[in-house]
C-alpha cells in the first residue's frame, strides 16, 4: 500500500494554499515547463543549488513548492514511520529547511506540541516555510542562515545552559551542497548535539556518485550508535503533484533517497 498522509488536515491545507499561490499567475502548463529546468538543475547541474539556484524563478519556485515540496513532506513522513523515530522531539530544527516540508512531516510524527524552527539562506524559502507551518498549525519560527552557521551557533549557546535533549535536527538534501570544510565542521557539531541528547535525521539522493563523502558519515552515524538506510517506496502524492509528473514524464508515485538516524 501507498504510504499517504491524505487524511491529515494540515496536509490537505497546504496543498490547497500552495495552488491557491503558485497558480494565481500561472498555469499548469507554464509550472510544468519550469519543473522540466528545476528537474534538470537537481541532475545535471547541482552546483547551482549551494545558492539556491532552483529559486531563480517563479516557475521554478512553483514547481518546486508543487511538485518536490509535497514528495519530500510524504517521504519523510514514511521514512520516520519506517524507522519507528523512537525520539518525538518537542523541537525539530530543519537545516536548508526549503519550504519547510521536512520540518512538518517530523513534527506531525512527533505528536501534539512540537515546535519547529527553519533555517535557509532564501528569502523565498523562509516565506514559503512560515506559510507551510500555518497550514499544518504549528508553532513555528524561521532563521534566515546556512546550515553550518545555524548549527555553529547552537554549539556556541549550549555552554551557556542550551541543551539539546528533547531537539530533533534534519537535514534533507543540504549537506551535498556543502564545501567540504563546511561539511566536516557541521558533522562534528551534529555528532555533540546527539551525545547531548538530540536526535538527527538526515536524508540525501540515492545516487553514490553524487555524494562520495557519505560512507565517511556512514562510519561514524554507525559507530556512533545509529543507522543507515536505502528507501525506494512508493507514495500517494497529490492530484496536482501527479499532473506535474505526468506533464514532465516525471515519476511522482515512486520515491528514492538514503538516510542517516541517530
Amino acid at each position: 500500500m501507498a504510504p499517504s498522509d491524505h487524511s491529515s488536515v494540515g496536509f490537505e491545507r497546504w496543498i490547497a494554499d500552495l495552488e491557491a499561490r503558485h497558480l494565481r499567475d500561472m498555469t499548469t502548463s507554464e509550472v510544468g515547463r519550469a519543473l522540466r529546468a528545476l528537474s534538470s538543475t537537481y541532475v545535471e547541474r547541482r552546483a547551482r543549488l549551494s545558492d539556491r539556484g532552483a529559486f531563480d524563478t517563479a516557475g521554478k519556485r512553483a514547481a518546486y513548492a508543487l511538485y518536490y515540496a509535497p514528495r519530500r513532506y510524504l517521504t519523510v513522513a514514511h521514512v520516520l514511520a519506517q524507522l519507528g523515530a523512537p525520539m518525538s522531539p518537542t523541537h525539530v530544527v530543519d537545516l536548508g529547511c526549503g519550504t519547510g516540508a521536512v520540518a512538518a512531516a517530523w513534527a506531525r510524527h512527533a505528536g501534539p506540541g512540537a515546535s519547529v524552527l527553519g533555517v535557509d539562506v532564501h528569502p523565498w524559502a523562509l516565506d514559503e516555510t512560515r506559510a507551510t507551518f500555518r497550514a499544518f498549525g504549528l508553532d513555528g519560527q524561521t532563521r534566515r542562515a546556512t546550515a553550518t552557521e545555524a548549527a555553529a551557533a547552537w554549539k556556541d549557546r549550549r555552554g551557556r545552559g542550551d541543551q539539546a535533549r528533547g531537539t530533533g535536527i534534519a537535514l534533507s538534501y543540504v549537506a551535498n551542497e556543502l564545501r567540504p570544510e563546511e561539511r566536516a565542521a557541521l558533522l562534528t557539531t551534529l555528532m555533540e548535539a546527539a551525545r547531548h541528547g538530540a536526535a538527527v535525521f538526515v536524508m540525501e539522493p540515492l545516487s553514490r556518485k553524487t555524494s562520495p563523502w557519505w560512507n565517511g558519515w556512514v562510519d561514524t552515524f554507525v559507530t556512533a550508535g545509529g543507522r543507515a538506510d536505502e528507501w525506494r517506496v512508493r507514495i500517494d502524492p497529490p492530484p496536482i503533484t501527479l499532473a506535474l509528473g505526468r506533464a514532465t514524464g516525471l515519476d511522482a508515485v515512486e520515491a528514492t533517497g538514503r538516510t542517516l538516524w541517530l
